[in-house]
């Protein structure tokens, strides 16, 4: 799509778009209106979707395809690159799928929308971009048999029905482009029991989650139509579910890490309004080992912050797991990273130090 205008198609579906974000901006009171991602997984109407229990049997390749009975679902690939000539690169390419309680059908009146993500950054740039799509029309989705994910020409295909080792492919006219290979070198790690993730302390509140958090990945990129061959390790989460919060619950701050010994650290804090924020995580291993963290064993102190407009959001944070004598202090390497979608919040690459080094990934929402 470099150099050239937007096809009509293109146009047609910007103007679909306004029903499409009505639709993923339907959050339930004038409090939850700052936050419309947390008000999307806080929302009342979460009884009349499938419902998250203990005790789910995952499968593979069945739980990379969708799962629309449930409420909301997304793919979400971070990775952190590095060129042949040392420059480094954070990538994140998501896909969200939400379901309508509005229309029931096929074709146009799938109850199915997708929204995707696309944000490479720099040192000194961030390209971003941002995508809807209805399903049932081909535009979007996720199939298997091979496996397919895709909204538009954002692509992830494979030759088999996993997702690795697959290729992405994307092109937007906000000046990036890139095709990379995306190679499995770990296990699949079910967060929280056995992949049934807990999101509150008292409240019935819990999602599907697992990640494939060892990765590796080599390929191009295309910036400003600069070319950079590129690789590095990457982070894949998938999760889904018809309830992901508390109507207290104010937003989460979530930290992928590729530490230097091998391990790959996941640490998440959903705050709460006048209360203790609820902590999980787990520790694993590219052999197939994983350790779950507990509330106590996670320690996540903001240490400096920073301003986008009227928001204020921690940019340092001190990192400490007592029991597995691990104590970080995490670094952006940009700060001015909160992102201008429809659903805004702050994602990027980070860097830690302490009792062990690495790069990673942190998501702030909810400020």
């Amino acid at each position: 799509m470099k150099g050239s205008k937007f096809p009509r198609w293109y146009l047609v579906i910007s103007i679909l778009t306004l029903s499409t974000v009505l639709f993923m901006l339907s959050y339930d009171s004038p409090e939850q209106r700052e936050s419309p991602s947390v008000a999307m997984m806080s929302g009342q109407n979460h009884d009349q979707f499938a419902q998250v229990t203990p005790g789910y049997q995952f499968q593979f390749p069945r739980d990379h395809l969708p799962h629309p009975e449930f409420k909301t679902e997304w793919w979400y690939l971070t990775a952190n690159l590095k060129s042949d000539d040392g420059e480094e690169f954070g990538l994140q390419w998501t896909l969200f799928r939400s379901r309508a309680l509005t229309e029931k059908g096929q074709g146009w009146k799938s109850p199915q929308r997708y929204m995707a993500h696309t944000v490479v950054t720099s040192k000194n740039k961030t390209w971003s971009a941002e995508r809807f799509a209805r399903g049932g029309i081909g535009q979007a989705g996720v199939l298997g048999q091979p496996y397919r994910a895709w909204l538009d020409n954002w692509e992830w295909r494979s030759f088999s029905d996993s997702p690795f080792p697959g290729v992405l492919t994307f092109a937007d006219p906000s000046g990036m482009a890139g095709k990379l290979a995306i190679q499995q070198s770990g296990g699949i790690v079910l967060q929280g029991d056995q992949g049934y993730s807990k999101k509150h302390a008292t409240e019935d509140i819990a999602s599907y989650y697992f990640s494939a958090p060892f990765l590796k990945v080599d390929g191009r990129l295309e910036l400003d139509g600069k070319l950079y061959e590129v690789s590095g390790d990457a982070w894949y989460d998938r999760e889904w579910s018809s309830r992901g919060l508390s109507d207290n619950q104010e937003g989460w701050d979530w930290f992928s890490i590729h530490l230097d010994d091998g391990s790959a650290l996941m640490l998440y804090q959903i705050r709460e309004k006048d209360a203790r924020p609820y902590y999980f995580g787990s520790l694993s291993w590219p052999d197939g080992r994983t350790e779950t963290l507990a509330a106590e064993d996670i320690q996540l102190s903001p240490f400096s912050f920073t301003h986008h407009g009227d928001k204020t959001y921690p940019v340092v944070w001190k990192i400490k797991v007592p029991s597995k004598a691990i104590e970080l202090k995490v670094d952006v390497v940009r700060k001015e990273q909160w992102l201008p979608f429809i659903f805004s919040y702050w994602e990027g690459p980070i860097t830690v130090t302490g009792s062990h080094t690495g790069q990673g990934f942190m998501e702030l929402t909810g400020y």
